[in-house]
C-alpha cells in the first residue's frame, strides 16, 4: 500500500475505531460509541414515525418543529418538541454529574450511563409492547419523555467522554469535518474513516427502525435498541473492571 498512503491510513482509522489495538489512547470507547450510535437512529427513527414529528436525540430537528409548530403547520406539536428537550436536557444534567464524579474512569462512566438507559428503554419497550395503534396521547408523552431522557444521558456521557467525532447523535460538525478536512480541501484527511462510520452507524439504525416501524411492529427498534445498549453497559464495566485491576505505574521523571 506504500502508493496509496491515504489508503494506508484510512484502514488504520477503520480499526482505531472498531477495533482499537491493547492500549490505545481511548480503549474500547470508539467501538461502544458507535454502538449508541446506532441506537441514536433505531430510538429517532421509532419518535419520528411513531409518536409524532418529535425526535428524542437530535434536538436541532425539535427546535425547528417547534419553530413549524409556532407558525401552524400541521404534524408538529410544540408541547411534544418542549418535552423532548426539557427531558433531554436532564438527561444530560445526570450525565453531566455522573461525569464529575467518573472523571478519571471513563469506561465505568460509560457502562454507568448505559445502564441507566438500558432500565429507562426497558421500560419504553415494555408500553410500546402493550399499546395499541395509534397510540393514546397520554402514553405518547410517556415515550417522549422516556426515551429523551435516556438519550440525554447518553448524549451528556458521550460529551464527558470526549471521543473524537464520536459524539453518538451531531453528524452535522462530523460531516462537516470530513469535507473540510478532506485531502481535496488542502487539508489531511485525517479520521475520514471514523467519520463514516459514524454516519453509516446513524443510518444504519435509523434504516432498521423504519423498516421494523413500517413492515414488522413499533415495537422492534427499541428492542434492538435495549440489546445494544445491555451489550455497551457490560463490556464498558468489564473493561474498567480490568483497568482497576491493572496497577497503573506513572512514568519515570
Amino acid at each position: 500500500m506504500g502508493s496509496y498512503p491515504w489508503l494506508s491510513e484510512f484502514l488504520a482509522d477503520t480499526r482505531q475505531t472498531v477495533a482499537p489495538p491493547r492500549g490505545a489512547k481511548d480503549g474500547v470507547l470508539p467501538p461502544l460509541l458507535v454502538g449508541l450510535t446506532v441506537v441514536t437512529g433505531l430510538v429517532d427513527a421509532f419518535s419520528y414515525l411513531v409518536l409524532g414529528h418529535v425526535f428524542v436525540a437530535n434536538m436541532t430537528g425539535n427546535v425547528v418543529f417547534f419553530a413549524f409548530a409556532l407558525a401552524g403547520v400541521r404534524g408538529f406539536s410544540a408541547p411534544a418538541s418542549v418535552a423532548a428537550v426539557g427531558c433531554f436536557a436532564l438527561g444530560a444534567m445526570v450525565a453531566g454529574r455522573l461525569g464529575r464524579s467518573l472523571a478519571d474512569r471513563r469506561e465505568l462512566l460509560l457502562a454507568v450511563a448505559a445502564g441507566i438507559q438500558a432500565v429507562i428503554v426497558a421500560e419504553a419497550v415494555t408500553m410500546a409492547a402493550l399499546t395499541s395503534q395509534p397510540i393514546p396521547a397520554g402514553l405518547r408523552y410517556a415515550l417522549i419523555v422516556a426515551l429523551a431522557l435516556a438519550m440525554g444521558v447518553q448524549n451528556g456521557a458521550a460529551r464527558k467522554l470526549a471521543v473524537p467525532d464520536l459524539t453518538t447523535t451531531v453528524l452535522t460538525l462530523t460531516i462537516t469535518g470530513m469535507a473540510a478536512d478532506h485531502a481535496w480541501a488542502g487539508a489531511t484527511g485525517a479520521r475520514v474513516a471514523r467519520r463514516l462510520i459514524s454516519v453509516a452507524a446513524m443510518l444504519v439504525g435509523a434504516l432498521v427502525g423504519a423498516v421494523f416501524v413500517l413492515h414488522v411492529h413499533i415495537v422492534y427498534p427499541l428492542a434492538i435498541a435495549l440489546i445494544i445498549l445491555v451489550a455497551v453497559a457490560v463490556v464498558a464495566a468489564a473493561a474498567a473492571a480490568r483497568n482497576r485491576r491493572t496497577p497503573h505505574h506513572p512514568p519515570a521523571i
